[in-house]
């Protein structure tokens, strides 16, 4: 672990960052691209349906980080199929 990086809640929260990988790196390499977008996408109800009651405006900044790595998921998927319909 980098011992520089400072502790960011959102985008690298230290009880993930505390190894070599990133937790959410292990996720996406064992998930197929449609299963690591499902993933996301019910990290992203999650932080929205509790954002009032938890964790305020964290919890909506961690589901924007979470859509994000959905739409690139999605756009991973599209080229996937993409791909194999021209094979």
């Amino acid at each position: 672990m980098d011992s520089n990086k400072t502790n960011d809640a959102v985008n690298h929260p230290s009880h993930y960052t505390n190894s070599l990988i990133e937790v959410i790196h292990y996720i996406r390499d064992k998930l197929t691209p449609e299963e690591y977008t499902g993933y996301c996408i019910g990290n992203v109800i999650k932080y929205i349906s509790r954002w009032r009651y938890k964790g305020g405006v964290e919890d909506l900044e961690k589901a924007q980080v979470y859509l994000g790595w959905a739409i690139e998921g999605a756009k991973r998927e599209s080229c996937i199929k993409r791909s194999n319909n021209e094979m």
